[in-house]
């Protein structure tokens, strides 16, 4: 019998060798030998028929991200979500970092400039992008209190506020706080609301974008951390639509103004958030055409 490289079999069967060498590792190619380092194969060996892979869940975008994330493939649909989902959801809270500067962050693990650039901004933007992560790894399962600290967590992990004995990282506050003026949940009730939201919430069996849009509104109004609330809303928005099959959004630095009046009118006017998302929803999907995403 004549045996052939694996480098001629690639060519006969029409694909790379490191795919053939796969085959035979996984032991898939009748006949192949491996001689030392090298594998030889039956000239009359049979190109083994692809495996069915298993998708990771029922939604087409969040495989096509969970996917793109795990080979880290630059220019896609995860690398442009990353980078924006990251820049404006930090520029909202303020921070200095230009959005070319968050994509060389994201690229290169580099910066270039960095004048007047924040220690902190730097850091951030590099935990948010391990926890929008996290949200694609977590998109399937039910949002629990612990994930929702876990994200609060790795985001303000190695900031100056880490550094703070009263802050909490991963906690809930211990210090009274406010929103845009606004007063909010006292620390000691924090728990309590917390627990009541996401039951509400999770007794939904089917969940909609406005079940989504009120939980957000209800999480920004109960504020449970010292600071990163709203950066860690978003990211559970962004997970629950991928759960629930809807159409994501990012809520762009442009739609800040609207945005933050939608949060303060929703108990007299629940239309200005929900517009603002099903806008920023709309440009979203027209990032799903461009990358054919279906």
């Amino acid at each position: 019998m004549k045996f052939l490289t694996v480098s001629e079999i690639a060519k006969i069967w029409n694909i790379s060798e490191r795919s053939v060498r796969n085959y035979c590792q996984q032991g898939r190619v009748k006949g192949a030998q491996l001689k030392g380092k090298t594998w030889i194969i039956p000239e009359n060996a049979e190109k083994p028929e692809r495996l069915e892979r298993k998708e990771f869940s029922d939604n087409p975008l969040l495989n096509r991200l969970k996917e793109e994330k795990d080979m880290k493939l630059k220019g896609g649909i995860y690398h442009k979500t990353q980078i924006a989902l990251t820049y404006n959801s930090n520029h909202i809270e303020g921070s200095t970092l230009t959005e070319d500067q968050t994509r060389m962050i994201f690229e290169t693990n580099t910066l270039g400039e960095t004048n007047g650039v924040k220690i902190d901004d730097i850091v951030e933007t590099n935990n948010h992008f391990k926890c929008v992560d996290m949200v694609i790894d977590n998109a399937k399962k039910p949002l629990t209190e612990k994930f929702i600290k876990e994200l609060h967590y790795v985001l303000k992990f190695g900031t100056s506020d880490s550094g703070k004995s009263w802050f909490n990282v991963g906690e809930y506050k211990s210090r009274p706080n406010e929103v845009a003026g606004n007063e909010t949940c006292p620390p000691k009730k924090v728990t309590e609301e917390i627990k009541k939201l996401l039951e509400h919430y999770n007794s939904k069996k089917v969940k909609t974008i406005n079940d989504i849009i009120e939980f957000h509104q209800r999480f920004e109004i109960i504020h449970p951390f010292q600071d990163g609330n709203g950066r860690v809303g978003r990211l559970i928005m962004f997970k629950e639509c991928l759960a629930n099959n809807i159409l994501p959004f990012i809520i762009e630095d442009e739609f800040k103004l609207y945005y933050y009046r939608g949060l303060k009118e929703w108990n007299a006017e629940r239309g200005y958030l929900t517009e603002t998302c099903l806008a920023a929803q709309d440009k979203y999907k027209k990032w799903l055409e461009y990358f054919e995403i279906t």
